[in-house]
């Protein structure tokens, strides 16, 4: 059973930053593929980005592509993503997710298996 904890969630005006961090229990963490994902009220949860097992490949959702980078710190069980130039728009609640069940990144939820409890990003206008 993995266990996922995230961090670094909070308030902040348009166009600020955040870094959110996801720390894994699981020792093996070098094996899984690590996702993060977002859920707005009232909206349907959404994938923001993605990480391979070993950090080579990342994936990005378009609406996120350029201002935001996920990366894995393998020796602290921990993925990042850092969020930059944010919009109202980011508002929702942020999770972490991981699998060891691909080989490839997968955007759809269905393929995690552990999920964190996640953390609340609220960008002001």
């Amino acid at each position: 059973q993995v266990q996922l904890v995230e961090s670094g969630g909070g308030l902040v005006q348009a166009g600020g930053s955040l870094r959110l961090s996801c720390a894994a229990s699981e020792r093996t963490f070098s094996s899984y593929f690590m996702g993060w994902f977002r859920q707005a009220l009232g909206k349907e949860r959404e994938f923001v980005a993605a990480i391979s097992a070993s950090g080579s490949s990342t994936s990005y959702a378009d609406s996120v592509k350029g201002r935001f980078t996920i990366s894995r710190d393998n020796a602290k069980n921990t993925v990042y993503l850092q969020m930059n130039r944010l919009k109202p728009e980011d508002t929702a609640v942020y999770s972490c997710a991981a699998t060891s069940r691909v080989r490839t990144i997968i955007r759809g939820p269905d393929a995690y298996a552990y999920w964190g409890q996640g953390t609340q990003v609220t960008v002001s206008s």
